[in-house]
């Protein structure tokens, strides 16, 4: 009699066992199928130049861009040393005394589009605001940026542009060019995600 309550309990527990596990199974793959789009082909230019004065501008186009369509998050890493410029000695500058791209070699961009859905997104260019931190050159900032972003396809283009001051991220600007060089630094961020 008792063995017979034993097995019972047994089969029972084994059931409980399985309803609990399967929901949870399910539940982890539905986050972990929600793919996020990436490219490594991003490219980002910024600018610091002062009317009258060589454009001082420069463009990396090896940026690393993610999208996850499902909750609108986006991340970017841009190597620093990645930047290239017209003048060789400007990008010397650039990585040996500005931004130090020994001590500090990457830039990070975390945040979230507002009000972003994915099945809203059409061919047309539609107009959204990012919310995110920056992290460079040892310093974070919250930054809020403009983006424009359209889909073709299972293709989607996002293009931001926003401004940064070289003083929020302590980026020195020696005193003998505070006129050839803006504090106020104008980025652009253009990725094709698919």
């Amino acid at each position: 009699m008792e063995s017979g309550w034993i097995i019972r309990k047994i089969i029972y527990n084994s059931n409980m066992k399985k309803i609990i596990i399967m929901p949870m199974l399910l539940a982890s793959f539905i986050v972990f199928s929600q793919e996020k789009i990436v490219t490594k082909s991003a490219t980002i230019t910024l600018e610091a130049s002062v009317p009258s004065f060589q454009p001082v501008a420069g463009t990396n186009s090896n940026v690393t861009f993610v999208l996850n369509p499902a909750t609108g998050e986006v991340a970017s890493l841009a190597l620093m040393k990645g930047f290239q410029f017209e003048m060789a000695l400007m990008e010397e500058h650039f990585n040996e005394n500005y931004m130090e791209t020994d001590k500090y070699p990457k830039a990070i961009f975390r945040g979230q589009i507002e009000g972003f859905d994915i099945k809203n997104l059409t061919e047309d260019y539609k107009d959204y605001t990012i919310k995110g931190k920056l992290e460079m050159h040892g310093k974070s900032k919250d930054i809020s940026a403009d983006a424009k972003i359209t889909r073709s396809g299972s293709r989607v283009t996002f293009i931001s542009d926003f401004e940064v001051n070289a003083s929020d991220f302590n980026i020195p600007i020696p005193a003998l060019i505070k006129y050839k060089l803006d504090n106020k630094v104008k980025i652009q961020i253009i990725a094709v995600l698919k």
